[in-house]
């Protein structure tokens, strides 16, 4: 492709809405544009970015005996409501009114893929199947950031496995684990994999292909020791309990006007954080239960929601004087009626301090077991850093992280309520037991650049560049390095290699080196009147910054051996 003739408008000044390495680069390249927030139009440099990350995730999925679809993003509503999914996905599934009949845009394929196995698959013998697709998805997200990290329409490919049997979906989960450490090693991305939650999603087995980044929006536990890795959804850590005082104090209460953080009670009475038991007041299955957590922990909503077995909400203000007999801040356990969980890290404390259910007081000497009847134990906190690792006792780091990937083992869920089901061996009936898994491709273009960059540009390897080489003309008016130019090109392009020829006649040399620095081919091939005296070009290598004079006659065997090795 010629440069004067392509749509490649490169930016010399950082957009102000762009924070992240990968944002920045992909508008300041030329690769997408912003049509709103979340939304991105891909221009054709990055959408061939796009088509070589598929191309290779089809290579992988295809090699694994999985048959691709493509399934219309326009779904019937009432399908989804199978499942109960509209209520699950809530405001951020977005809803379509067409005359008397309801649609949603697909924010996965899961209901989808079901109805036709549902429709299709009738005995055992016709599986294991999996089917997969590369196609957009709509999710309403609230706070769309990072470019296309967390948009509201992206690209992904999403895979579903069908088993008659436990054991062979365990087959299926280890064939798409495979496939997708191969997709992101093709990918040259580093990644690392991580226990995680199903979050809508549902089912049981669950891991995240993830990328360490400030980009992130999910938050990781991990031990460098022994590479224990875990969403903090998940993630559980060894901490050591602090003892009960010897002497248990008497309880009273404390008047304390206008306090209504941990922060502000430490403060007002001089103590230390861990010191304080923090109430919070959850409503599960339309009943309150109040959970409480050392100081200024937070509660693992999720570590919860498995505890009880189903959806939590937190208790809204006007309900929380109905339930305890005070708002925020002044809430406790002592006297509460109902249903009480503790962390495991405030078992059997005493000479505590917590809200007394009475605005604008609180209590001080709460002894957990004397004060307390018939409290429960368990872990429902989010890990923090330097906490022990599970596994090895060492300190765990807590970062933010970018999840390329997920899969997991769904099980009957969807076949279950869709009532997607086969004849087995026996001639019994029973529900199809499935897999879900997921990468989101524009992701991929964005972690990769998250860490294939220096302060110039990008910087592509032959995998997923847009094309390997860049070919400068250095002074396309003069004859002799245009034709040369021209020459170079045609032949770069016989021999198979994709190149972007900046043959920009009205560009100095440092806009073509500043710009082809940016968009960061793997090579560049530089043609100026000087080398060509000496019957040479030069060629940089934009990974390391070498540069190296080479014939003209060796170019191409030159290019060839260096694409050879790398």
């Amino acid at each position: 492709m010629k440069l004067s003739k392509a749509f490649i408008p490169t930016l010399k000044e950082v957009p102000a809405d762009a924070i992240t390495a990968s944002h920045v680069l992909m508008l300041r390249s030329g690769m997408v544009r912003m049509l709103s927030a979340g939304i991105y139009s891909f221009l054709p440099l990055g959408y061939r970015v796009v088509q070589n990350i598929t191309s290779i995730i089809r290579e992988e999925m295809n090699a694994i005996g999985a048959q691709e679809f493509h399934l219309p993003a326009l779904n019937p509503r009432e399908i989804w409501e199978e499942t109960n999914r509209v209520a699950a996905f809530g405001d951020t599934m977005f809803h379509i009114k067409n005359l008397n009949r309801d649609y949603v845009l697909a924010p996965t394929h899961e209901e989808i893929m079901t109805y036709h196995a549902r429709n299709q698959i009738t005995s055992y013998k016709e599986m294991p199947q999996i089917w997969y697709q590369i196609q957009t998805k709509f999710r309403n997200e609230a706070r769309p950031r990072s470019g296309v990290i967390r948009g509201r329409q992206f690209l992904m490919k999403d895979a579903y496995s069908f088993d008659s049997s436990w054991e062979n979906l365990d087959k299926s989960y280890a064939l798409h684990d495979k496939a997708y450490r191969n997709i992101f090693n093709r990918c040259g991305i580093k990644y690392f994999i991580v226990g995680a939650s199903s979050g809508a999603m549902g089912g049981t087995g669950s891991e995240e292909f993830m990328v360490k980044s400030d980009a992130g929006e999910d938050t990781v536990a991990y031990c460098e020791k022994c590479g224990y890795a875990a969403n903090v959804e998940v993630a559980t850590s060894v901490v050591a309990p602090i003892a009960r005082d010897a002497v248990s104090e008497e309880l009273k209460e404390i008047s304390t006007p206008n306090v209504k953080s941990i922060d502000e009670l430490c403060a007002f009475l001089k103590i230390d954080e861990t010191q304080c038991a923090k109430s919070r007041v959850y409503i599960f299955d339309e009943k309150p239960i109040l959970i409480l957590i050392t100081g200024n922990e937070e509660v693992n909503e999720t570590k919860l929601e498995k505890l009880l077995g189903g959806s939590i909400r937190p208790a809204h203000p006007e309900e929380l004087k109905e339930i305890t007999g005070a708002d925020a801040g002044s809430i406790g356990p002592v006297g509460y009626k109902g249903r009480i969980i503790a962390d495991n890290k405030l078992k059997g404390r005493n000479n505590l301090y917590s809200g007394a259910n009475k605005n604008d007081y609180h209590l001080g000497g709460v002894d957990f077991t004397r004060d307390i009847k018939n409290i429960e134990y368990a872990d429902v906190r989010i890990v923090e850093a330097e906490e022990g690792c599970p596994n090895c006792g060492e300190k765990l780091g807590v970062f933010t992280s970018i999840e390329l990937g997920h899969i997991f083992k769904l099980g009957t869920k969807y076949s279950a309520a869709m009532g997607a089901t086969f004849l087995d061996e026996n001639g019994k009936d029973n529900p199809i037991i499935m897999g879900s898994y997921g990468i989101g491709c524009e992701r991929v273009m964005a972690c990769y650049i998250e860490q294939h960059h220096d302060e110039h540009g990008i910087i592509w390897e032959k995998a997923l560049a847009p094309y390997h080489i860049q070919l400068l003309g250095l002074n396309m008016k003069k004859q002799e390095v245009a034709e040369e130019s021209e020459k170079i090109y045609n032949e770069l392009l016989g021999s198979g290699y994709e190149v972007l020829f900046d043959d920009r006649t009205d560009a100095q040399a440092g806009f073509k080196f500043k710009d082809a620095d940016l968009m960061g081919m793997p090579l560049q091939v530089i043609v100026g009147d000087k080398k060509l005296k000496e019957q040479k070009v030069e060629v940089k290598i934009r990974k390391t910054g070498e540069r190296f004079d080479v014939d003209i006659d060796k170019v191409i065997a030159w290019v060839k051996e260096y694409f050879e090795k790398n």
